[in-house]
């Protein structure tokens, strides 16, 4: 069953990362902040995605790829998990500063600082995912055959590391993450609201989807990581066969939503499903889609504008959230 399931993903990763690819390539810009980081963020989940089908054959019958591709397949599959989780998080901080404080952001949002904190990015899950580079590597076995698994060093050490890994992905890949997230699209919430935005609801739905959406995929795969560590922190005894079976479950969840994180963040914005009916239209005229003219945007970004002291605010606001709503 896993690898049919791994098999899935890697298919809907790549047709939807590669969608979004052309549509940034096709009709936006590299020089936007929000587009560095939606680039970054789909290198990171076709990273993750390009590892799966080694992960496919491996569970449905051994290792066969040798022991270089053991080391590069568990850290690259590591880097775009933790680069992934990350850039959703960034992309969700840098959408707060945008929308809660317009004016501010407009000044200080700059291609360098999309860059800076991208490299951060990667330099934090290059180095989160360097044990899985040190402690991965073959061995045979009589029952299952070539195995690729953590098997570097003595079975304590290994132990240590796993307590730690376990550990990291739930303080430092989940907590803080979800922490920033949540108050993050609070504050946009809460800014939405205050203004007289005609589709206000509308984008509160969408915030609360997104949410919603991270919460189901992440949540219930990061409790497992806790009580796992917890059992082998406290408990002498053997591990639990139905955590082991709650892990499986929860982070294949997990798994998919790296894939598909990328549509989530994109096309419930009308800007890119904008785009994507002006390339539908392109490639089947017979559809007749019509297209909005950046006129009609643009008219309708104005009758969105808050009529109060703060309207230049609140129209920085509304041009911002357009990527949600």
């Amino acid at each position: 069953m896993t690898s049919p399931f791994f098999y899935i993903n890697f298919i809907i990763s790549v047709l939807g990362n590669g969608l979004v690819l052309y549509i940034i390539y096709r009709y936006e810009k590299l020089s936007t902040v929000t587009n560095i980081f939606l680039l970054n963020l789909v290198i990171s989940d076709l990273l993750f995605a390009c590892c799966l089908p080694f992960n496919a054959v491996y569970h449905a019958s051994e290792w066969i790829f040798g022991r270089a591709m053991c080391k590069l397949v568990a850290s690259l599959f590591s880097i775009g998990f933790y680069s992934s989780i990350l850039f959703l998080t960034l992309m969700t901080f840098d959408r707060y500063l945008a929308v809660v404080h317009a004016i501010t952001a407009a000044k200080q949002r700059r291609k360098a600082y999309a860059i800076s904190s991208s490299v951060v990015v990667w330099v934090v899950s290059l180095a989160s995912s360097v044990k899985e580079l040190v402690l991965h590597d073959t061995h045979s076995d009589e029952q299952y055959g070539e195995l690729c698994e953590d098997l570097g060093f003595d079975h304590e050490t290994r132990t240590k590391w796993k307590l730690f890994g376990y550990y990291q992905q739930f303080f430092v890949f989940f907590l803080i993450p979800a922490a920033i997230v949540l108050y993050c699209y609070m504050r946009i919430t809460v800014r939405v609201l205050s203004t007289r935005m005609r589709e206000k609801c509308r984008a509160v739905k969408l915030i609360f989807v997104i949410v919603l959406t991270f919460f189901i995929c992440w949540t219930p795969y990061n409790i497992v990581i806790l009580l796992k560590a917890l059992e082998k922190s406290f408990s002498t005894e053997c591990p639990s066969d139905s955590l082991d079976y709650a892990l499986f479950i929860t982070r294949n969840l997990a798994f998919l939503y790296c894939c598909i994180s990328p549509l989530l963040y994109t096309f419930v914005g009308k800007k890119f499903q904008n785009h994507l009916r002006r390339m539908l239209a392109r490639y089947f005229p017979g559809l007749k889609i019509t297209v909005p003219t950046s006129g009609t945007t643009s008219q309708s970004g104005r009758a969105t504008s808050c009529k109060n002291s703060n309207m230049l605010t609140d129209k920085t606001s509304v041009q911002m959230l357009q990527s949600v709503s």
